[in-house]
Parts: structure tokens; sequence; C-alpha cells
């Protein structure tokens, strides 16, 4: 009686999941679409654009990756340029591993490789509304993203070239309105406007003197930085009042 009790929670938490991960696919839809378009039009095959998405499962790294592969670049910094896109995860890993202590390590392993920023954006909305981040639920929202993320690739890949110019089309435009308005549902939070100033104007200065993807890295390590720095300097006028 357990054990289908629990069976029907977890298929409600996978159910509730997958209901937050439609805005996301949508907004998504044109990036995988144009990932496979580019992928071709640089030279890759069909299966090798869907296999990029399907292990890679980075559309930013994936972007920086076809624009290197096929050039004179050595190896080593072609996999030091994805790293630095991609090293946002790390924090994102350590964040959510917070509210993930009660799983298993095994599972904490295969739900991690699902962890792109949306998806993280979801699980911390999820802690915000101080409801437990279930596997059950965190799978409902990265399986439907996993696998509409690699069929985009597919159809890109096969009729993208139909299209001449798909950025004349605005889709371009979808992702970073959504990831915007991520943004703004933690405006709550402690530090919210400074960390978000400082890591803006930190990556956009980065990107016009060190150079795209380094001012990924650059603008997350800023406002860290400042989140680090902030707190430990207000601790430390309140020890001083506190003497005084």
């Amino acid at each position: 009686m357990l054990e289908a009790l629990d069976f029907s929670d977890s298929r409600a938490e996978f159910a509730r999941g997958m209901r937050r991960s439609i805005p996301v696919v949508i907004a998504a839809a044109p990036f995988g679409l144009l990932f496979g378009t580019l992928a071709i039009a640089n030279g890759m095959s069909v299966g090798e654009a869907v296999l990029m998405s399907a292990t890679l499962y980075a559309g930013a790294s994936q972007m920086v990756g076809i624009e290197l592969f096929g050039q004179d670049i050595a190896p080593w910094v072609v996999v030091l340029s994805i790293f630095a896109v991609n090293f946002r995860h790390v924090l994102y890993s350590a964040v959510s591993g917070r509210a993930t202590r009660h799983w298993s390590v095994l599972k904490r392993y295969f739900a991690f490789f699902f962890l792109t920023d949306p998806q993280f954006a979801e699980a911390e909305r999820r802690v915000t509304e101080k409801k437990p981040v279930t596997f059950a639920w965190y799978m409902g929202v990265a399986v439907p993203i996993y696998v509409c993320w690699i069929a985009e690739a597919l159809v890109g890949a096969l009729f993208g070239q139909l299209i001449p110019n798909p950025d004349a089309l605005g889709f371009d435009f979808l992702l970073p309105i959504y990831f915007l308005g991520l943004l703004m549902e933690f405006r709550e939070r402690q530090l919210w406007l400074p960390v978000v100033a400082v890591s803006a104007v930190t990556s956009v200065s980065a990107f016009y003197t060190v150079g795209s993807p380094w001012h990924v890295s650059i603008g997350a390590a800023a406002g860290i930085l400042l989140a680090v720095i902030w707190p430990a300097q207000g601790s430390a006028r309140s020890a001083q009042e506190q003497q005084t």
C-alpha cells in the first residue's frame, strides 16, 4: 500500500515538473533549431549535431564549440573555452547540492547532468516557495527540456537551411527575455540589485576587453566576490557597533 502511494506521489511530482518545463521548452526551441542549422553550416553531419546536443547539452557551449571545431586551434583551447562558458554550472551544482542532500549519490550524479540554467532557476524557485526539490519533480522538469532540445537539433539540422536568415525572424530574443523573467523573480533576495549590476557591468566590460566566452565567467566571479565581501563588511560593522 505504501509503495503504491509513493509511486502515485512520484507520478504527481513528475507531472508538476513537466508543467514547469513548458515555458522553457517554448523559449529554448528557436535556439535548439538554430544550433542544428549552424552545426550543418559549419560542416557537421546531422548525426554529429544530434550527438553533440545529447552529450554536451549546453546551448552556449555548443555554439562556441561549432565555431571552434574545424579551425586551426589547439584542442586544449577548445576544451578550455567550453569550460569557461560552462564554469557557472559548478556554482549551480554547489547551490543545488544543498536542496538535494536527501538524494542518493547516484541520483545526484545523474540529475546534475541536466543542470542547465533554467533547470537551476526552477529548482531555486521551488526552494524559495518552501517546497522540497524531489527527484521526481526535478526529472519532470529535465526530461521534456532534454528530449525537445535533441529533437530541435535534429529538425534544425535537417531543415534549417531552408531559412536563409534565422536571426531576421527575431527568435534569438526569446531566450534572453525568458532568462530576464527568471532573474526578476529573485529580486526580493538580499543584495540582488548590487550583485546583478556588478555582474552585468563586469561581464559587458570583459566582453569588449577580454572577449568571449570569458566574459561569462568573469561577470559571474565579480558578482560572487561582491556577495562574499559585502556581508563580511556588514558583519564587521555590526561587531564594531557591539563593542562600542
